[in-house]
Order: structure tokens, then C-alpha cells, then sequence
């Protein structure tokens, strides 16, 4: 580990070693038959609480202890425990800050068989591996998708039922929805915020680009670039002033019939639905470089944090939580708007019952995960300033582009 990283928190890890190791046997002795589990959410959903019971009926003495935490705060008070030498058993978190827990001595891997990795779709174990090694177990999935509004494509001379398959298309499109409507052809978000970063991907793996190759940082490339340039060409039809505007302040543009296009998840459907839009979802368009349908794959995962004495059990019970019964389950209730990690016949099932999650699962294939950085928000930080600057002309993509690639050097 470099000085560069202990910093935050994570400084407080390293101040604490020393308690950390005396604290361990205590904390192992105190709870050897208890899993802390920090939940995120409201409240626990009833599909884990009727197999956290099944799981405790097959392992006699051992309790699951959940603590549900608010979204905005679960990660933080994971973090905030385990650097300060107390930590749980297990957390949900964001399959992005792994790399940094990792680094950093706070968690442990759960490695998973060929089996195991063969069971989820292609490229979702890649979302919590590095350095060949699971550090955590997905448990949540979301990917992306192009909405569009039938009415306004009409109103442009477009075919309402036919989305736009490139980039290319996108951005002419775009154009004409705003030249012959007045309205914006398509919902740009490029806010201050970490779905910035995210929406950019989609585009970097829709055009077969990377930001990383292992540790070497390989963003500077044709593909990536043309995903830049394609960024500066649709803003002049997209929504005035992309930089106040976060995905979902677009999505609620889009839900009042006040832009032809964005890009989405599964949760925008599930809105619609109760809206008079005439609307289609579709597959994300594709650039010059594609090799087939592509979408950035964001995972959350169940950690497990080092120092409790509950490590092997907790791994145990997150993959016996997150295994294709429960997990299936979980997923596919109505309204939980997460794309299956896995295939299966009840995917299978769900999708026909409704064809709108379609393209969620067939950009998969192509898809690539969210980068794996030690400092996760100085990349987030550098990437959102690289859009920025683009859709602002502060910079040309070629500028912005060698600019973040550089600077992301020292988060990796």
C-alpha cells in the first residue's frame, strides 16, 4: 500500500492496527456464533428474511444479525467500523470500492469455483475481480437502456418504431427532434455527481472501449475518444445546460414528455407504465468500433469483512443468500427493477412476460464492469470533470481525454 492511500478512513484503519489486533479474538470470542450483517434499505425485504430463517434452521447456533441502514449512510458506517477496528461480518456495498476495502486490509476474498463463476451471465464476476481474486459476492445488478418518446419522433418525421441502432443515428435523431420540435432530442446528464461517470461508460462499452486493462490505464484510445466526441456532437441537441442535471433529474424530463431520448434502467419502465407517454425501449446504440450490444454492468456486493472471526462463515451465508433460488426470487419480484445476474428458465419466463427487460439482458453479453480503482472517487472525480469540460468546450475531447488519463494514473 502507498502513503498516497491512507488517507480518510482508511487512515483510521491504519491508526487502529494496533487495537485491531488485540480487538480481534474479543470481537470473534463475543460473536463466533453471530453474523452482523449492515443492510441497506428501508427495511429488510421479505424474500431474505424467509432464507436468512432457512439458512439459521441449517446451521444450528448460528443468528444473522441484520441492521438495516438508510442508503445514503450504509456504506460509510461499513467503512467507518472496520477502520476503526469493530468490524461487521458482512455489508452490502458498492462492487466499485472493493479494490480500495481490499488495499486497504479490510475485507477478505471469497473466491469463487468454475462453477460458480459459469452460473452468472458473462463479464458479472469480472465487477468484483482483481488481482484474480473475488472480493465480494454480487448481489444486486443493474445495466442500461435507450428509451424513446413514439410521440416526439413522430412529431420529427422519424418512424415512432424504430430507435436509432448507432451513434450516428442517435445524434441525427436527436437533431431532428430538436430543429423541427423545439424539444430536446435527447437527456444528456453531466451534474457533479457519480452517474455522470456512469453514464459515460455505457457509451465507452457500447464502442468495445476500456478505461483499464489489469493495472495499465488504456482510456486513451480511438474508442473511448470517439465515445468523447460522440458526447460533444449529440449536446447541441440535448437538454440546455447538461451540467444540472443528474440521470435521474433527466428521467423525470423524459417522464413529462420534455425529451425524445435517454438512457436508463429498468426502473424507467416500471414508471412509465403509469404515465400517457407513448414510449419504446430499446438496446443502447451502438459506435464505429462495437462488437455487439454493450452496457456498463454495475454490481453491488456482500463483503466480508477481516477481523471478526465470523469470515468463513459470512462468506458461506452470502453466497447461500445470493445462490440462483434466493436469489432469483429476490430479483424478479414485482417492481424490484434489478436485471437477473444469472440466466435461467424463470428469466426466461419473466422476460416473455414482459419484453421491455429484453434489451436490459441482451446488452449484457457485451457488456463491461464499473472500472476497479484504490481510490475510486478520485477516478469518479477525474472522469466527471473530463465530460464536463467536453460538453462546456472548455476542452476538445482529444484534450480532455489525455488530461483524465493522466490524472487517473495515481488512482489505480
Amino acid at each position: 500500500m502507498t502513503q498516497h492511500f491512507k488517507t480518510g478512513l482508511f487512515a483510521l484503519a491504519l491508526l487502529g492496527s494496533t487495537a485491531l489486533g488485540t480487538m480481534t479474538a474479543t470481537v470473534a470470542e463475543a460473536a463466533d456464533q453471530e453474523i452482523s450483517w449492515i443492510y441497506c434499505g428501508d427495511k429488510i425485504d421479505p424474500i431474505h428474511e424467509k432464507y436468512i430463517k432457512e439458512w439459521e434452521g441449517q446451521n444450528a447456533g448460528w443468528k444473522i444479525k441484520p441492521e438495516v441502514v438508510g442508503w445514503e449512510q450504509c456504506q460509510d458506517k461499513a467503512t467507518t467500523l472496520a477502520a476503526a477496528g469493530n468490524p461487521v461480518g458482512m455489508a452490502y456495498v458498492g462492487s466499485r470500492t472493493l479494490k480500495e476495502f481490499a488495499e486497504n486490509d479490510l475485507i477478505v476474498p471469497v473466491p469463487m469455483t468454475d462453477e460458480e463463476k459459469a452460473s452468472y451471465y458473462p463479464n458479472i464476476v469480472d465487477t468484483v475481480t482483481f488481482d484474480g481474486n473475488q472480493w465480494g459476492v454480487p448481489v444486486a445488478f443493474s445495466t442500461k437502456a435507450l428509451y424513446w418518446n413514439k410521440d416526439l419522433f413522430k412529431q420529427a418525421g422519424l418512424d415512432p418504431e424504430t430507435p436509432p441502432k448507432t451513434w450516428a443515428d442517435e445524434i441525427a435523431y436527436a437533431k431532428a427532434i430538436k430543429e423541427k420540435t423545439g424539444i430536446a432530442g435527447y437527456g444528456l446528464p453531466a451534474k457533479t455527481f457519480d452517474n455522470t461517470m456512469h453514464q459515460f461508460m455505457h457509451w465507452v462499452y457500447t464502442n468495445n472501449g476500456k478505461v483499464i486493462d489489469g493495472d495499465k490505464i488504456v482510456m486513451d484510445s480511438p474508442e473511448v475518444l470517439a465515445a468523447l466526441q460522440a458526447y460533444k456532437d449529440i449536446t447541441p441537441y440535448s437538454v440546455e445546460g447538461a451540467t444540472a442535471y443528474e440521470q435521474n433529474e433527466i428521467r423525470a424530463i423524459f417522464l413529462d414528455g420534455k425529451v425524445g431520448m435517454i438512457q436508463a434502467g429498468s426502473g424507467a419502465a416500471a414508471r412509465l407504465k403509469d404515465t400517457k407517454i407513448n414510449w419504446g425501449v430499446a438496446a443502447l446504440p451502438l459506435g464505429p468500433s462495437a462488437k455487439g450490444e454493450g452496457t456498463l454492468l454495475i454490481t453491488d456486493s456482500l463483503a466480508i469483512f477481516k477481523g471478526t472471526g465470523v469470515e468463513e462463515k459470512a462468506a458461506e451465508f452470502a453466497k447461500y443468500i445470493t445462490s440462483p433460488g434466493p436469489q432469483g426470487e429476490y430479483e424478479l419480484q414485482g417492481g424490484a427493477g434489478l436485471t437477473p445476474l444469472r440466466p435461467s428458465a424463470k428469466v426466461d419466463e419473466f422476460v416473455k412476460a414482459d419484453p421491455s427487460w429484453k434489451p436490459f439482458i441482451d446488452g449484457i453479453a457485451f457488456g463491461g464492469p464499473e472500472p476497479l480503482f484504490k481510490d475510486y472517487k478520485g477516478f469518479q472525480n477525474a472522469m466527471i470533470e473530463m465530460v464536463q469540460s467536453v460538453v462546456t468546450d472548455k476542452a476538445t475531447p482529444e484534450e480532455a481525454l489525455k488530461k483524465a488519463s493522466a490524472a487517473i494514473e495515481e488512482y489505480k
